[in-house]
């Protein structure tokens, strides 16, 4: 920046705004929030609803919202209670290993939100051990084997939320219009803005085919 290189930052935030020009990632919070307002009207009309839910790192700020999101979406829903909640670690293993633990522990609920998809591979193997198919999942981020599994709907999983796996191709077209000294089409602004966070649609199988196409492997 200090050289006259505008920087396009994307999905971690830098500590001073004076590292970058542009910051572009997703929205952490809305995950939550969205997987919750979700999983709330699935469940609106059943009494005394239970949902669990799968996070991530715990020490990371991005868990914490999502957490946060998910549960102030739940506050819209009073007969809906969070009954147990277990951190992975946004792996294969981790996921098989927490969903595992929680599956022990809960004999039975109605929804399970889990916040990665990577994970959520490691979730299904230990639901499908388990030989559960009594409640609904969410996912989080938007891997292309949640999409299929979504489209093929023959498991538990219904819908994932979005932490766009296109933002790195967006990054490259907003480091462009900056090169090139261009503002966003449909914006009145001549530049681009200072920072851009993404939506977290939720996919589920009534919209699959339009996103399949950008699921990260």
């Amino acid at each position: 920046m200090r050289a006259g290189i505008p920087v396009v930052n994307l999905d971690r935030i830098f500590n001073t705004p004076q590292a970058y020009r542009c910051w572009v990632g997703g929205d952490n919070y809305g995950m939550g929030l969205n997987a919750g307002h979700y999983i709330g009207e699935k469940l609106k009309d059943k009494p005394n609803a239970k949902v669990v839910e799968l996070a991530g790192l715990d020490n990371l700020e991005l868990t914490k919202q999502r957490t946060q999101g998910f549960d102030d979406a739940l506050k819209n829903y009073p007969n809906i209670e969070k009954v147990a909640r277990q951190a992975a670690d946004f792996t294969v293993e981790s996921g098989q290993a927490k969903m595992a633990q929680l599956l022990q522990a809960q004999s039975s609920f109605d929804a399970l939100w889990n916040h990665d998809d990577d994970q959520g591979v490691g979730a299904l193997r230990a639901i499908e051990q388990a030989g559960r198919d009594d409640f609904l999942m969410v996912g989080g981020a938007g891997a292309l084997s949640a999409f299929q599994a979504i489209k093929r709907d023959d498991g538990v999983l219904k819908a994932t939320v979005l932490y766009p796996p296109t933002m790195a191709a967006s990054a490259i077209d907003l480091a462009r219009a900056l090169g090139q000294g261009k503002g966003i089409g449909g914006l009145a602004e001549y530049e681009i803005p200072a920072s851009i966070t993404l939506y977290s649609a939720v996919v589920d199988k009534e919209n699959v085919d339009q996103y399949m196409s950008t699921g990260f492997k």
